[in-house]
């Protein structure tokens, strides 16, 4: 299930490496606001309600300080299928939202001057599969937890993870992949 907060981000789609300058002015309040409007727009322009969305990102708990991943995916069902619409190309969250919202008006244009089939044509670029499991998950330690928190919690679990421990190729993968996303999340050294 897609959550709020840690960012899910879709499996497969590439994150950004370089930020680029962004000229919205909107704050998150507003740009929540917008996105959440065009989605319900969409779904009433098409005729197929929108249902069971997720803004998903890192922004969330009582941190005062903004998110080292600013990038925002939107997470819904539409014609029965999951979609997701992420970017993370702005350094600011609410720059990112802005943009999702862009996009969605976007396909409501494509709507009034294309016909829905010219929307489900662009929509086959954003089903979504399913989320990957988030490294919190994966290694069972909190969004906040440390490098040393981390790779211990790696250690731990790699005991039974690995094959030559009863576990499988495929559980040491998962639990590797967790590692490395934490750490280019938080920061610090790979400690094993």
């Amino acid at each position: 299930m897609t959550q709020a907060y840690p960012l899910h981000w879709p499996d497969g789609l590439p994150r950004t490496e370089r930020k680029a300058a962004s000229q919205f002015r909107t704050s998150l309040s507003a740009a929540l606001k917008n996105v959440k409007g065009a989605l319900e727009s969409f779904g009433r322009d098409s005729g197929k309600p929108v249902s069971n969305i997720v803004l998903s990102s890192n922004v969330g708990g009582l941190d005062l300080e903004p998110p080292r991943d600013t990038g925002v995916a939107a997470w819904f069902t539409w014609e029965g299928e999951q979609r997701c619409i992420a970017v993370d190309r702005y350094p600011k969250p609410e720059d990112n939202l802005q943009a999702i919202f862009h996009i969605l008006e976007a396909r409501r244009t494509e709507i009034r001057h294309g016909g829905l089939h010219i929307v489900r044509q662009t929509f086959k670029g954003f089903t979504a599969l399913p989320a990957p499991e988030h490294w919190t998950q994966a290694l069972g330690v909190s969004p906040h937890a440390t490098a040393e928190e981390v790779n211990a919690a790696y250690r731990r679990h790699a005991r039974a993870a690995h094959p030559d421990q009863g576990g499988s190729g495929d559980q040491m993968a998962r639990l590797n992949a967790a590692r490395d996303a934490a750490i280019r999340q938080i920061g610090g050294p790979h400690g094993v």
